[in-house]
């Protein structure tokens, strides 16, 4: 067991016939209290402080396990993020890719479909444009026709005109 400043302020020596100054023995070991009672008090703070600073050291390497947890946790969620995105994002690329080829195919459709109706329409205004004119050429042929001028050549006796001589 260590030493106190009390065991030492207590120590007594033995007298010899020639033995130390009893002063300078005492003023000696006052000093040795005072230094021992400050190394002592010295150990104390010091023990405080190291405990203190093992808390926060402990403290600490909680937080950094945990915050080591947290990064590896978000780490892995990310990667899923990223594995989900990529697999949603072909699914949409897929589903993209159907619904263009529909409608392409679609458009291509209706694209032959207005083209055979172009064709069938053409084919309608040349007969429509040949039928219209042989219907003007046949009123032309009616209105060249000698028969108009056969009419303008008939007499017509008035008719007010007998009306009028019979009222006389």
């Amino acid at each position: 067991m260590p030493l106190t400043p009390l065991d030492i302020h207590n120590k007594e020596f033995n007298k010899g016939f020639r033995g130390y100054d009893e002063d300078e023995v005492n003023e000696f070991l006052d000093q040795v209290i005072k230094d021992y009672e400050m190394v002592i008090r010295d150990k104390k703070e010091l023990e405080a402080r190291v405990s203190e600073l093992t808390e926060k050291l402990n403290h600490f390497t909680n937080i950094e396990e945990t915050l080591n947890k947290s990064i590896i946790i978000a780490q892995e969620a990310g990667e899923d993020v990223k594995r989900n995105a990529q697999k949603e994002s072909k699914l949409i690329i897929k589903e993209a890719e159907k619904n263009a080829d529909r409608i392409i195919n679609e458009s291509l459709s209706k694209s032959r479909k207005i083209a055979i109706e172009i064709e069938e329409l053409k084919k309608q205004s040349k007969v429509f444009r040949t039928r219209f004119q042989m219907l003007i050429e046949a009123q032309l042929d009616l209105l060249k026709n000698d028969d108009w001028d056969h009419l303008l050549e008939y007499e017509v006796e008035p008719i007010f005109g007998e009306a009028e001589e019979s009222k006389s």
